[in-house]
This record gives C-alpha cells, sequence and structure tokens, in this order.
C-alpha cells in the first residue's frame, strides 16, 4: 500500500465514530451468531451428503422379501419394513444363546458393534441391549464371497438379520458377553444402515471424563487414558449414549426401583393415585415453582402431589402412593438435582405415632435392594464393569439417629462449633455418612426429629420440643434420598404454623378444609426415583440415571 492510501485509509477511520460499548457488544454477538448459523450449514451439508451416500449404497445392495424367503439371495438390504407383510423367522435373542445352542441353525436381530473384514473373512459383533455374541464368516463352497463383501460394506450400529449355525467357540471370545460360542454366518441382511455417529458406542461405554480421571491409576498420566467422552456431550447425543450396556442397565434398575416401590405398597393395601401437576399455586408454599400461562390466566408446574395425596388420605383412601413427575424451579447445578424428576411419594394415616410409617419405610427399602439384589444382579454386574462400585451395605435393623444426635456426631468429629437447628449442607450429610459407615457398618440409615425451622408449613411439631419436629430423612452413601414426616391435621394448628413461617393459605383453602371434616391422623414421605437408584449403584450423578435429564441449563433433547 502506498504512502497515499495509507493516508486515506486513516482519514476513513477518523472519520468513523468509536463504537459505544453497547455497541461493540452487539456486534461481537452479530458475528458469533453468523459463525454458528455458518457451523450449523456445513454440518447440514454434510449430513446431507452422507445420507444420500446411504441411500446410494442401500440401493445398489436392495433385495426383495421374495428372494428373502426363496434364499435366492442371501444378501443385501431389506426393502423398508412397513409392516406390509409378516414372515415366519423365529428369531433368538442373544442373552439365550449358549453351548446348548451348538449346531442349530439361529436367526439374531442387531446391532452391528464391531466388524472387521479382510479378503474372504470376516467377524462381526453383533450387540442386542446388554449381551453380544461373535458371527464369523469365511468365503467358500458354504459361504458366497457376496456376503462376506456385503458385510465388509456395513457400518458400526446397523441393524442387521443374520442367520448362522451356532457352534461352540475353540478358544474363549472375551470381547463378547456369549464368550463360550460362535456363529457361523449363512445370510446377512440389512434392516437399517447406521450413519457415523457423533459419538461411538464404545467410547460410550467408557467412564466419563470426571469418572476416569477419579479412577486412573497413580501411575497413568491423563494422555495415556483411552478416549472418553464428557457429560455434556454425552447428553447432547444421549440416544447413542444409551446404548451403552451400563447405561441399559443402569435403567433396568432404575425401573426395578418404581416396580418394587409399587409392588411393596400394594402387598400393605395401599392405593396408586394420579394428582394433578397443572395447580393454581406452589405445593410446597414457596416460590420455587415453573408459571405457565393457563387460557387467561397463570399456572404452576407442582413441585409435589403433597397437598394432594393428605387429601386423597382425607377422602378415605387410606394408604396412597403415586410414582410421577416432579418440577422443581431451583437453580441449583450439582451432580443430586433436576428440575425435574420422578417422585416416588406416599401417605398413610397413623394409629398413635409417625414412627409406624418409619418403620414401614425401613421395611420398603430394604425390600427394594433385597429385591434388585435378588432379581437383578446381571444388571448390576454390567454397571459395575463400567462404573466399578462397592455394593450398597444395609441392614434390615436400620441405624437411626436424631437430628441432635448427628449434629453431636459431627462437633466430635471436627466441628464444635455446629449449630443447632441449622440444617445439614451437602458436604456435612456426606461426613456424617462416612461417620455412620465406620461406626454402624451401613450406607442406609435415618435421621429424626428435624428443626421445626427447616420443614415445610404443613409438618407437625414435636410435643416434647417444639424447636424439632416429627420428621425425618432417610440417606444413601451420605446422600438424602427421601424425606417424610407427620403432617399437621388440625386445621387451627395448621394455620398458625403456617403464620408463623410467613405461608399464605389463601390459595390453598381447599386443602386446608380437607381437615375441618374430621381428620385421619397421618405421615408420609417422598423420594427422587433418579437418586434411589444413582445412589444404589453409587455413581454419583443422578443424571445417569435420567433418561432426558432437565435442569437449570438443560432443556434438551
Amino acid at each position: 500500500m502506498s504512502e497515499e492510501d495509507k493516508k486515506v485509509v486513516a482519514e476513513q477511520s477518523e472519520k468513523q465514530p468509536a463504537l459505544t460499548p453497547e455497541e461493540k457488544k452487539k456486534k461481537k454477538e452479530e458475528e458469533k451468531k453468523k459463525k454458528e448459523q455458518e457451523k450449523l450449514r456445513k454440518e447440514q451439508e454434510k449430513k446431507q451428503k452422507e445420507a444420500d451416500l446411504l441411500r446410494e449404497k442401500y440401493e445398489a445392495d436392495k433385495v426383495s422379501w421374495e428372494q428373502v424367503k426363496d434364499g435366492s439371495k442371501p444378501y443385501g438390504n431389506y426393502p423398508l419394513v412397513q409392516s406390509s407383510h409378516r414372515n415366519d423367522i423365529d428369531y433368538t435373542p442373544i442373552h439365550t444363546l449358549n453351548k446348548d445352542a451348538d449346531g442349530k441353525v439361529v436367526t439374531v436381530r442387531a446391532r452391528i458393534h464391531t466388524i472387521r473384514a479382510k479378503g474372504k473373512s470376516c467377524f462381526v459383533l453383533l450387540r442386542d441391549g446388554m449381551y453380544t455374541v461373535q458371527a464369523l464368516g469365511f468365503a467358500g463352497d458354504e459361504l458366497p464371497v457376496e456376503v462376506v463383501k456385503f458385510a465388509s460394506r456395513l457400518s458400526k450400529e446397523t441393524v442387521i438379520d443374520l442367520t448362522g449355525k451356532v457352534k461352540i467357540a475353540e478358544e474363549e471370545v472375551k470381547s463378547a458377553t456369549q464368550s463360550d460360542i460362535e456363529i457361523n454366518i449363512h445370510k446377512i441382511y440389512c434392516v437399517s444402515l447406521s450413519a457415523t455417529p457423533p459419538i461411538s458406542v464404545e467410547d460410550a461405554m467408557r467412564p466419563g471424563e470426571e469418572d476416569e480421571k477419579e479412577e486412573a491409576k497413580d501411575a497413568q498420566t491423563e494422555s495415556t487414558l483411552p478416549k472418553t467422552i464428557g457429560q455434556e456431550k454425552r447428553l447432547d447425543n444421549r440416544v447413542i449414549d444409551l446404548r451403552a450396556p451400563a447405561h441399559i442397565a443402569a435403567f433396568r434398575i432404575q425401573s426395578a426401583v418404581g416396580r418394587f416401590f409399587r409392588e411393596f405398597l400394594i402387598n400393605k393395601n395401599f392405593t396408586e393415585i394420579h394428582t394433578p401437576k397443572l395447580i393454581a399455586g406452589a405445593s410446597e408454599g414457596g416460590a420455587d415453582v415453573f408459571k405457565v400461562q393457563y387460557f387467561q390466566g397463570d399456572a404452576c408446574l407442582a413441585q409435589s402431589p403433597q397437598l394432594y395425596k393428605q387429601m386423597a388420605v382425607e377422602g378415605d383412601f387410606g394408604g396412597v402412593f403415586e410414582i410421577g413427575p416432579v418440577f422443581r424451579a431451583e437453580n441449583s447445578n450439582t451432580s443430586r438435582h433436576l428440575t425435574e424428576f420422578v417422585g416416588l411419594d406416599l401417605e398413610t394415616p397413623i394409629k398413635q405415632n409417625y414412627l409406624e410409617v418409619v418403620d414401614l419405610l425401613i421395611e420398603m427399602f430394604v425390600y427394594i435392594f433385597d429385591q434388585m439384589n435378588a432379581k437383578y444382579s446381571k444388571e448390576i454386574e454390567v454397571v459395575k464393569s463400567q462404573y466399578p462400585f462397592q455394593d450398597l451395605v444395609y441392614t434390615k435393623e436400620n441405624v437411626r439417629l436424631s437430628f441432635a444426635d448427628a449434629v453431636q456426631l459431627l462437633r466430635e468429629d471436627g466441628n464444635p462449633a455446629r449449630e443447632d437447628y441449622k440444617d445439614f449442607e451437602s458436604l456435612e450429610e456426606k461426613r456424617l455418612g462416612e461417620i455412620v459407615r465406620e461406626k454402624y457398618h451401613t450406607d442406609f440409615f435415618v435421621v429424626d426429629k428435624y428443626p421445626m425451622a427447616v420443614r415445610p408449613f404443613y409438618t407437625m411439631p414435636c410435643p416434647e420440643n417444639p424447636n424439632y419436629s416429627n420428621s425425618y430423612d432417610f440417606f444413601i452413601r451420605g446422600q438424602e434420598i427421601l424425606s417424610g414426616a407427620q403432617r399437621i391435621h388440625d386445621p387451627s394448628l395448621l394455620e398458625k404454623i403456617a403464620a408463623d413461617k410467613g405461608v399464605s393459605l389463601a390459595p390453598l383453602q381447599s386443602y386446608v378444609d380437607a381437615f375441618k371434616y374430621g381428620a385421619w391422623p397421618h405421615a408420609g414421605a417422598g423420594a427422587g426415583l433418579e437418586r434411589v437408584a444413582a445412589l444404589f449403584l453409587g455413581v454419583g450423578n443422578v443424571r445417569k440415571t435420567s433418561l432426558f435429564p432437565r435442569d437449570p441449563k438443560r432443556l434438551t433433547p
């Protein structure tokens, strides 16, 4: 650039007014938005090209249903499965295959977990949920070379139908769960071809970054660790992440918690109820609610079924329970908090003492733990293979501490200034769990008689000391899993306590009225399904047991 040109540019720059901070910020945001849009456009173009290639590959190897039925073509891509016909294929689940199937011809539908093909041979590791089996093919008199070539063109995660003869493996197939057998390939048909996934299932089967670093041995540096996937990337690509066998197993465990919760209470003659999730005001009388537009007015998403389950008890239902969604507008970005989770709630009349319900809850959790250990041992071992943990230690004679006794344990542990009536913080709960484990040899315990100041307005005060209440929390591995109490069933006392706590009962008048016409003394509790499952498995983060987690920073997928 000549001196004259430089002079012109300098003069033009001087004439342009300086941008204000707001204008600079806006310009920066616009540039960022343009870059994001360009990035998105390129990603969409890439996906479209990949989809076009997949379609071309699919059409090239297409096979008709007639060819499949008469066996004239032992390989190829099925037409789109649109329920246009039904075949007589007898599919064999992978998990049922063992040495007893030696010599049998079977057909399995599974995903391709890994595939190795070279020349006239191929090795395919098939995966169906938590189970895998190896299939192998060698081109020759019994297997056309076209079948092997077709197999070599298939990608990981593709869904296939594979027919072959089962044989006892000469050596243990260490990469497969069905390690004592193999399948000699006869036919391979592609049901659904997979594009390249954004994360691989093999990587998803390794512990996450935070887990891997904690488990890494001293001699191993971070750079030598296998490739891992961070929690956010896993959740961004949740469907692929869920395919990891340990994650499938974890959700079978999560399902079992709900199953045995329901089973136990039905056997105790409880009635399952379904309460509204769209309500006029806060369930708990607090401010942590999600507000939604309701026609010309406003509504809230229920923080719990608390008021309705109490009203059901006063409707003469006896013991009631609910398994349903709970919404909390709490800006808590921790490993144990979600803004939406599945609540395990119950409420029941009592005869004389709320400890009747504490006894029932202990019996219930012991039942749940016993049943899971007895019936889901395979799933527990699969989770352990990716996320090693110590089995939950619990006893039928559960350890119960008063809040005051728990505070004293913390004082003796090195916190002499610990206040009497302050609620536990997370680190205190964790340390209390360690102390109880060391002293009483259990991971499962109860803390009773919480300070009245830290409990909701409907909690019954302790008659011996009104500074405390007839309330309790249950803990696993030093984390609270359940909170409960005897509820106030006297409307006058309810109004007084609510007033003392600054809670207006005007929006809850139907709830207060429920106790005016003869009320059953009652108590109950609420737990979080995801938290119970996560802590039973010792995985630490409730997002691992929440199918599609919702927290302050995540609303998709």
